[in-house]
């Protein structure tokens, strides 16, 4: 990685100083709030690296990070001192980006908490007093909204406490949380009537209803899939060859009882007919081979001629 060249001579002496022990601690002594002083040990005063990588690995650097141990059990607090000789009007936001992505860091050495991350501006510049607020939610066109946004826990849309009643009357996305709220149950066929329903209400397209179909017959679980895949079909008759095609659960009729340690022996004549049949249903339908072969248990060569 590059070094980052000094902006200014101003940056340079800054991080000169600010960089040993002795100093920081007189700084931090002085500079920081007491409610946070008083839980701070400076005898473990330690400088961090202080630059980070985002995701799309553009390198971002602050001036100083100092972590420092607490005896009272809050773990290390880190305090993230940024230099500026000219004001700028987003330096809030920034200094919330250095704190996060200390946490981040925190997070990342095996952690279980966030560490408290102090950010601090040095300001020395020729317009006096600085003239920018330093709490970031003032840089918002409505600071106030955005006090009440982040203020408070962050939005949960949790489906499994929402009752079926209501979320069948959450239009276009009710199908989706219906499902993904029953996936994992024991037998989907509880919900059947409430599926088709939705389905016939039209609110779903019909590559977001294949996508669905795929997702609750490879993921879901149902007691005898070949009734349930039967009953949503006479419901839905315009889905029913869709359905069945690629009705992967039927590979457990005459299949089932042959599995051993994720291999199928021993098939009888008659269920492998029946897995080509499903299998060729599922490839005129446009299913890729290899979804076919983990459905049906069918090898590669055996769906060859499926193909012609």
């Amino acid at each position: 990685m590059k070094k980052r060249m000094t902006s200014t001579p101003h940056d340079a002496v800054f991080k000169r100083f600010l960089r040993y022990p002795e100093t920081a601690n007189d700084f931090l002594t002085l500079h920081l709030p007491e409610a946070i002083r008083q839980h701070c040990d400076f005898s473990t005063l330690r400088l961090e690296p202080a630059s980070f990588v985002d995701e799309d690995l553009r390198a971002w650097y602050s001036d100083v990070l100092w972590s420092v141990q607490t005896p009272c059990g809050l773990g290390n607090v880190y305090v993230v001192i940024e230099h500026q000789s000219s004001p700028d009007n987003h330096m809030a936001f920034r200094l919330m980006r250095y704190a996060i992505a200390a946490m981040q860091r925190h997070l990342d050495a095996g952690h279980k908490t966030l560490p408290l991350v102090v950010p601090m501006l040095f300001y020395h510049g020729a317009t006096s007093p600085y003239p920018f607020s330093l709490n970031w939610l003032d840089e918002f066109a409505d600071p106030q909204m955005a006090r009440t946004l982040y203020a408070c826990p962050f939005l949960l849309v949790d489906v499994t406490v929402i009752p079926d009643d209501e979320i069948v009357q959450h239009r276009r996305v009710a199908l989706l949380e219906l499902m993904q709220k029953h996936i994992r149950q024991r037998d989907l066929s509880g919900i059947t009537e409430s599926l088709a329903t939705l389905v016939m209400l039209g609110y779903t397209n019909r590559r977001q209803l294949r996508v669905l179909f795929h997702y609750m017959l490879q993921y879901g679980n149902t007691a005898d899939p070949s009734v349930f895949l039967r009953r949503l079909a006479r419901r839905l008759p315009q889905y029913e060859e869709r359905l069945m095609s690629i009705a992967q659960k039927l590979k457990q009729e005459g299949i089932q009882e042959g599995r051993q340690e994720g291999r199928l022996e021993g098939l009888q004549e008659g269920s492998r007919r029946e897995a080509l049949r499903i299998a060729g249903s599922m490839l005129q339908n446009g299913l890729d081979t290899e979804t076919v072969q983990r459905i049906t248990g069918l090898s590669a060569d055996e769906l060859k001629p499926l193909h012609s």
